[in-house]
């Protein structure tokens, strides 16, 4: 990571984790030309950050060296629109596949910088583009609708835990 990186700090008041899901294989990486893999993703009451390597249990932890998708995140917010506008009350956020499920902050405005959260250190690289899997997993229209509002994908910068803040039936 450059030098010339800035440094954000979403607060606790703002930042808020949802819930937490780690998936011990590929349903769609890896899986174009063919089906979908079934590998569940599971909530988890904690997540174990590790710098460098990504999350304890996850598909992707020790992918490859400076991975970009170490960990990912997504906003329930743009989930419940998702929902509403695209009609699919029966969709479930875990179906984005992504590992933090967070409320308060937009995602796209920490590309490119370092920030924060419950003391673990991450670098956020780029959007975590939908690809066509995105209409069988969630339902028709996600993938052109979570364009530009996917969710974010970050490097881990410093080991720790994360919990989720509250849960989802709050």
């Amino acid at each position: 990571m450059s030098s010339m990186a800035e440094t954000v700090s979403p607060t606790a008041t703002t930042l808020l984790i949802q819930g937490l899901f780690l998936s011990p294989g590929h349903n769609f990486f890896g899986h174009h030309g063919g089906p979908a893999g079934k590998h569940p993703m599971l909530p988890v009451a904690a997540m174990e950050c590790v710098a460098g390597r990504g999350v304890r249990g996850d598909r992707f932890f020790d992918y490859k060296p400076d991975y970009n998708g170490q960990i990912t995140f997504f906003s329930l917010e743009v989930f419940a629109a998702l929902q509403r506008e695209l009609g699919l009350p029966d969709a479930r956020p875990e179906a984005a596949r992504r590992n933090v499920l967070v409320t308060g902050v937009d995602l796209n405005a920490l590309v490119g910088f370092e920030f924060a959260l419950q003391g673990v250190r991450f670098f956020g690289t780029e959007e975590c583009r939908p690809c066509y899997w995105m209409d069988r997993a969630l339902g028709p229209g996600a993938n052109v609708w979570m364009r530009g509002r996917g969710g974010l994908r970050a490097r881990i910068l410093s080991d720790g835990i994360l919990r989720p803040t509250r849960s989802l039936d709050t």
